[in-house]
């Protein structure tokens, strides 16, 4: 495939990436010269002001690829067939589906003037998908879906790729024990705190931990375990190793011999990444050191992450993982509310639009997260269920990629989150 423009520039370049990986599984080649273009003999996309020739699929861009700077777009959103658009156009196409895909991809709202969440986030109210009521559908794939059959109805012998739906189970390892293996002081003031409020079956059931004599109510690895066995699934796990406790990273410490065992135990079955504690947003030089830290431990190389809390920002945190040596990223996903942050269910590859370039870093974003069900939207289990149950089949029916969020606290024994494991074991089986 062909695709001719004007100018090439680097957002051109993204885009026939995505292109390729998601529509064709073969090269598009970019082209600023008519002659190349016209000679071409197989399907062609003319992505300028005008129509070349008659036998071409011709879209009239919106701008906004040729541009190199970062301004606020002026976006008026329409409908159809329930499927919301922006950047109407004329041509092939009622809107420049180029466009849409750069700027839903790029986050490029994210780069302009907002207001911060709580946590200092990103706020997803901010967002055009949930002012538009569509951060519940992976849009870009739906969108892709109906440009295939366009660019196949235009030229009937193309060869396009026929995607298929897959799951990746991934889990955050935050606090791997709710009791045990902790620093003398955490565990002694969690008794004291239990005692002050009077949480006096908490108290007891502490005690009735630390004297093994009850499984702590966190640990899951043995049910999890038990639950990957007969999949052939790949599940990925994210542990946090913060060097020192804070207010927001509440991990047992690396050096204790137990955490380094369940890093090691998960080490050898499955992918592990990096869950870069809170703290190394605020110190850059937190960042390689948990990598390193995590690599002696598992004795692997570490080359994905997920930001804790879901915090990072354009682009500060993304060039540090680069920098740090990571190649796949799994945060892009809001951590106040479930949906398509980015409004596809694909990986694709992260674009610097400060620096107007692509990247080598590939983002995999997730659209379910058990603790946005819980904290944030007030769910149940069997309301959880029911969210990520319709997650999966929108992802399903696009042949998307479905990635979910759980934790280990959700799917161990802990009275507050009781039917939660039951619920998504059921699910899982469904989807494996």
């Amino acid at each position: 495939m062909i695709l001719f423009v004007h100018t090439i520039t680097s957002r051109h370049r993204f885009i026939a990436r995505f292109l390729e990986q998601e529509l064709t599984n073969a090269p598009v080649v970019i082209t600023a010269d008519k002659e190349t273009y016209l000679h071409e003999t197989g399907p062609r996309i003319n992505y300028s002001d005008e129509r070349i020739t008659g036998n071409e699929f011709w879209l009239k861009p919106a701008g906004l690829l040729s541009e190199n700077t970062i301004a606020e777009q002026v976006i008026t959103v329409t409908r159809r067939d329930g499927l919301p658009f922006f950047f109407p156009t004329e041509g092939d196409f009622e809107f420049d589906i180029f466009s849409v895909i750069f700027y839903l991809l790029s986050r490029y709202e994210e780069y302009l003037p907002h207001t911060k969440d709580i946590y200092g986030r990103y706020a997803h109210v901010n967002s055009l998908a949930f002012k538009e009521g569509f951060l519940d559908q992976p849009l870009v794939n739906q969108w892709m879906k109906i440009f295939a059959r366009a660019l196949g109805a235009k030229f009937p012998d193309i060869k396009l790729r026929k995607p298929l739906f897959s799951f990746i189970p991934t889990y955050d390892i935050d606090e791997a024990w709710a009791f045990k293996h902790k620093t003398w002081t955490r565990s002694a003031g969690g008794a004291l705190r239990d005692l002050i409020t009077g949480h006096w079956k908490r108290l007891a059931r502490r005690r009735r931990v630390l004297n093994n004599k009850e499984a702590d109510p966190y640990d899951a690895v043995a049910w999890m375990d038990d639950l990957h066995r007969p999949s052939e699934l790949k599940p990925r796990y994210f542990f946090l190793v913060a060097e020192q406790n804070g207010k927001y990273d509440k991990n047992e410490l690396p050096s204790e011999t137990a955490m380094q065992t369940i890093i090691q135990h998960h080490a050898e079955k499955y992918a592990v990444g990096l869950h870069p504690s809170w703290q190394s947003g605020d110190d850059s030089s937190l960042l390689p050191a948990e990598k390193a830290r995590l690599e002696k431990i598992s004795g692997l190389k570490i080359t994905a992450s997920r930001q804790h809390y879901i915090r990072f920002s354009m682009p500060e945190t993304f060039r540090r993982l680069l920098e740090a040596g990571m190649t796949e990223d799994y945060s892009m996903g809001y951590g106040s509310i479930n949906g398509f942050r980015a409004s596809v269910a694909s990986p694709f590859f992260w674009f610097d639009l400060e620096k107007n370039a692509e990247t080598h870093l590939q983002l995999f974003p997730f659209c379910y997260m058990d603790a946005n069900s819980y904290y944030e939207q007030g769910q149940d289990a069997a309301g959880a269920y029911t969210e990520m149950k319709n997650y999966y089949e929108k992802v399903k029916a696009v042949d998307g990629l479905f990635i979910s969020i759980w934790h280990n606290t959700f799917l161990g024994t802990e009275k507050r989150f009781e039917g939660w494991k039951e619920a998504y074991r059921t699910l899982f089986n469904s989807i494996s």
